[in-house]
């Protein structure tokens, strides 16, 4: 097995855990993002809120691991366009984790409710709002408005490139479109934030990142235009 047949299959596996996480992190995240949100750890969702929390933290390795795997094959045809796709890549993956601190935030509020051991109720809502409203906006730039932009950029490179079929990476950019879309209409109070609407706009992007994570573990890039790459290269 070549190097770069090895790469496709670790830049799969990402592609699938990373989509994979994304989606238990947020059913998981139900109880501290509820309106008795104060009563997770009482009603003994605390490890439930926790799970969520160590996919989100895969999630954020994955998107890292993805951005830094998939560099050095598409700086090839732009490397100004690829090192756009890893910064940006990155800051999606910051977002993720500043929301899991939100997250961490209020499960703690939660278990010192449950314990009685806060000195004062009196701003605990206020608090627990602010920090719900927080995960929300981080969720809405990262997985949605910084997503949609990286997506996009390393779609157009795959398909320039040709290292994985064309119509699928022609797919990728329209479901960058679609997820960003969904983030400005979350945005402008169009669509709520786990409402059916924005799901149904957002889904392709996860249905395109476990179609090329399939094609990329089972095909791997095309050689022939591997070759043509490198040969590119060599004449600079």
């Amino acid at each position: 097995m070549t190097q770069d047949r090895m790469n496709g299959i670790i830049i799969g596996i990402f592609y699938f855990v990373a989509a994979v996480t994304s989606v238990i992190a947020v059913i998981s995240y139900e109880p501290v993002l509820s309106e008795q949100w104060y009563m997770s750890v009482a009603n003994g969702f605390k490890t439930k809120v926790l799970l969520g929390v160590i996919n989100d933290l895969l999630l954020v390795l994955t998107a890292v691991g993805t951005a830094v795997m998939l560099f050095p094959y598409l700086r090839r045809w732009n490397e100004h366009l690829a090192l756009g796709h890893l910064c940006f890549r990155f800051m999606e993956a910051v977002l993720i984790a500043i929301g899991v601190v939100s997250i961490l935030g209020l499960l703690q509020l939660s278990i010192h409710y449950e314990a009685n051991s806060l000195t004062s109720e009196e701003n605990l809502h206020e608090i627990g709002y602010m920090l719900q409203a927080f995960h929300r906006w981080t969720s809405m730039l990262g997985p949605n408005f910084m997503l949609g932009i990286n997506t996009a950029l390393y779609s157009y490179l795959l398909f320039r490139t040709g290292l994985v079929p064309r119509p699928l990476a022609l797919f990728g950019m329209i479901t960058a479109v679609l997820v960003f879309i969904a983030g400005l209409l979350e945005m402008f109070g169009i669509v709520e934030p786990l409402s059916a609407a924005k799901g149904f706009i957002a889904l392709p992007v996860g249905i395109y990142e476990l179609s090329l994570a399939a094609w990329l573990i089972v095909k791997g890039f095309h050689k022939q235009n591997l070759k043509k790459l490198r040969a590119k290269i060599e004449l600079y």
